[in-house]
């Protein structure tokens, strides 16, 4: 376990003090001026900056366990999002032991080339070296950063020393011939990117909580005065060619104690130790991480294992480093390096989110001992991608293309998580905003839909019914499905089981509606309180659907009075018959609606069948809106009415007004003109208490022989006012 100073400052300020702080310095200054300079200087800290700050109030919200960045992603926004940063995340630190490698023997050719064969073989050198530096211990890594720690201050001292301190003899602003900012921005930026190298060590840091924070943040602002003191030394000490084409013009300008002393005596070993270290760096952060997606199960088993003597992940440790020296075929590794960029950017982006999304939601347990406001992480994740797209447009498309196909093929495992996450305070805010918008802005006919509620007694049974009110909401709708138990709560001790068997069954069938189970005192008083407190707001139940109750008409005459008692409540009834097989594949494929016109009916039941043909099993479906007439001028009447109704709601609704003989039954003609169709509309009229058993024969009768019915009773706000 380690402290601050070791665990976590040395790793981080050794990365953001790295390479391009020797190499590229000058030419950021011979391409910007010294004012551009500090500028991409400026801008590049500050989305550091952001992101330590998101970082630490993450850090200091929880225990931070091994995996640094993925462990604190995949705690707040869960292992899907966790692991399509945290796989892309290891790779890029895995190849990144390589980069360093490549970039230390290059800096070792200096010296003496060996040629590009020499150079790759002395890369695959340093990768296993460096490697079975970080087998031996972490500690003994971390302490050999303190001699380069002392190497690079050296090198720092020795460069300012040499610096004549005159006039600037660079242009503050762009100079002729130079690059635009964010062409030079995109160059500079990675030189900032090392704050993730400390905080990969969480799982071996003693209080990360208080690590993390001080280490980063330190670190950072460490590297903002390095970085805002170098762009005037160099204006000050060499002309814009000069700083623009001579990659060690640290050289020139630092102090040489005697002539004879060579130019890079002092920055080269400081150059070489800021390399070393940002490969120590590396070997030792991508073994943690991929340490911990094998925890998660994310990653095989075997690289979560911790070797007893040493404490060290040598299995995810040697696979890091045959990841590494494979790479080093590769030769060339300046694109892939854009690639990795991305993939840091997206980890820097995330943690930005992430923090900003804890603090707009303010889950109860989120209290960070330093805290963020939500909008200036939400900036630090919006910098992240624009510096991202500054940089190279198409290789931040396919970090962000790699990522979410990573994360698509998570989604489908369905991983379950044994801890909360920021995702469900996030709709419950989410969901709670959207609910008090709703109630504001009002219900009106143009913008209903019915919200069903669906009372069952066996969902096993009724699958059907469920399907229904699925398609007619259209998967935008909410549809509830209760069932009541008939007694005292404390008789019912297992409802819970029953609410997550029907959530089962409703998942497995593929149907989108939420299972509730009440315990009331009898059939007709529960269905009434249930459908008064289903629901929010705007989102209460407007619709309450049945089941047919068989040939029993005393059930059927139950459900009237409720349909009745429902009406008075300003909640339309359902209720659907339906023969067995699924009505949607029938050969013919014909809805038909019976439209009489006396209580508005008709209305409801060209909606419900208009959404219905537009759910993917009832598409090739057509409405026929039918309606029965004693005479042909009324029949003439009739079909005009129904054209320019139809006109006017914009349904596409074939009309067939039919002429009843001379002595024809109603329901004979009914039953013959639906016999064919997939799915028959009838509206309910209002039945009167002492009329309820004789109205339900009546509808037994009506209805036999047909195909699968709905009878539909209105009573939402757009009766007569269908548009």
């Amino acid at each position: 376990k380690f402290g601050t100073f070791l665990g976590v400052f040395t790793p981080t300020v050794l990365t953001i003090l790295g390479v391009i702080m020797y190499q590229r310095s000058g030419w950021l200054v011979g391409n910007s001026g010294l004012v551009g300079a500090w500028g991409v200087v400026l801008l590049a800290n500050t989305i550091t900056f952001v992101t330590a700050l998101s970082m630490s109030a993450l850090a200091t919200n929880m225990r931070v366990g091994v995996g640094g960045a993925y462990y604190l992603i995949s705690r707040s926004l869960g292992l899907e999002v966790g692991g399509a940063i945290g796989i892309p995340l290891y790779l890029s630190q895995a190849l990144s032991v390589t980069l360093y490698a490549y970039g230390l023997a290059n800096a070792f050719a200096l010296i003496y080339n060996p040629g590009p064969t020499g150079i790759m073989v002395l890369a695959g050198i340093i990768i296993v070296g460096v490697g079975a530096v970080a087998a031996r211990s972490t500690e003994l890594t971390l302490k050999l950063q303190l001699p380069i720690m002392v190497l690079i201050a050296v090198s720092l001292l020795v460069f300012f020393a040499g610096v004549s301190w005159d006039s600037v003899k660079v242009p503050l602003w762009e100079p002729e011939g130079g690059l635009e900012f964010f062409a030079v921005f995109a160059v500079f930026f990675p030189a900032v990117t090392g704050i993730l190298a400390g905080v990969s060590l969480s799982g071996d840091l003693e209080d990360p909580g208080r690590s993390i924070p001080i280490g980063v943040l330190s670190a950072v602002g460490v590297g903002f005065v390095v970085y805002m003191a170098i762009p005037y030394a160099l204006a000050v000490s060499a002309p814009v060619e000069a700083l623009r084409t001579n990659d060690m013009i640290w050289g020139q300008i630092a102090w040489q104690p005697a002539a004879w002393f060579p130019p890079m005596g002092f920055i080269l070993p400081g150059m070489i130790g800021a390399i070393l270290s940002s490969a120590f760096g590396s070997v030792l952060a991508a073994p943690r991480t991929v340490q911990a997606l094998a925890l998660d199960n994310l990653a095989p088993e075997a690289l979560g294992e911790i070797d007893e003597e040493t404490g060290e992940p040598l299995n995810a440790l040697w696979v890091t480093v045959a990841i590494a020296l494979v790479s080093v075929l590769l030769g060339d590794l300046d694109s892939v390096a854009v690639v990795l960029t991305m993939f840091f950017l997206t980890t820097y982006g995330t943690l930005n989110l992430v923090a900003g999304l804890e603090d707009l939601v303010g889950d109860p347990s989120y209290r960070p001992k330093i805290r963020v406001p939500w909008w200036v992480s939400f900036i630090g994740a919006a910098a992240c991608i624009v510096a991202m797209f500054a940089i190279w447009p198409m290789a931040a498309l396919v970090a962000i293309g790699v990522e979410a196909v990573i994360y698509w093929q998570l989604r489908r495992r369905s991983l379950e998580a044994a801890w909360g996450d920021v995702r469900s305070g996030f709709w419950l805010t989410a969901a709670r905003y959207a609910l008090l918008s709703l109630r504001d802005s009002g219900m009106t006919p143009r913008n209903w839909r019915p919200q069903i509620l669906l009372f069952t007694a066996d969902l096993s049974r009724t699958l059907p019914l469920a399907r229904l009110a699925s398609e007619f909401s259209q998967a935008r709708g909410i549809v509830t499905i209760s069932t009541l138990l008939i007694g005292d709560v404390e008789e019912h001790r297992f409802a819970e089981d029953l609410v997550l068997r029907n959530n089962k069954l409703l998942e497995v069938k593929g149907i989108l509606a939420f299972p509730e189970v009440a315990a009331v005192p009898t059939y007709e008083a529960g269905v009434i309180t249930v459908a008064q407190s289903n629901g929010y707001a705007g989102l209460a139940s407007n619709t309450v659907m049945f089941g047919w109750p068989g040939d029993d008409a005393e059930r059927l005459a139950v459900l009237l009075g409720l349909c009745r008692k429902l009406s008075q409540l300003e909640k339309c009834t359902l209720i659907a018959r339906i023969v067995p097989g699924d009505p949607s594949t029938t050969a013919n494929k014909t809805i038909v609606v019976w439209w009489k016109g006396r209580e508005h009916n008709g209305d409801l039941m060209l909606l419900l069948s208009h959404l219905l043909s537009m759910s993917d099993a009832w598409r090739s479906h057509r409405i026929v809106l039918k309606s029965l007439v004693d005479d042909p001028e009324t029949q003439r009447a009739r079909q005009r009415e129904f054209t320019a109704m139809l006109a006017e709601i914009r349904m596409n609704v074939q009309v067939d007004v039919v002429l009843r003989g001379e002595g024809e039954d109603v329901r004979t003609v009914i039953r013959q003109q639906s016999r064919a169709a997939a799915l028959v509309f009838l509206g309910l009229s209002r039945v009167e208490k002492s009329s309820e058993v004789a109205e339900a024969q009546r509808i037994l009768d009506m209805v036999e022989g047909l195909p699968s019915t709905i009878l539909v009773r209105n009573a939402g706000p757009f009766r007569g006012r269908l548009v």
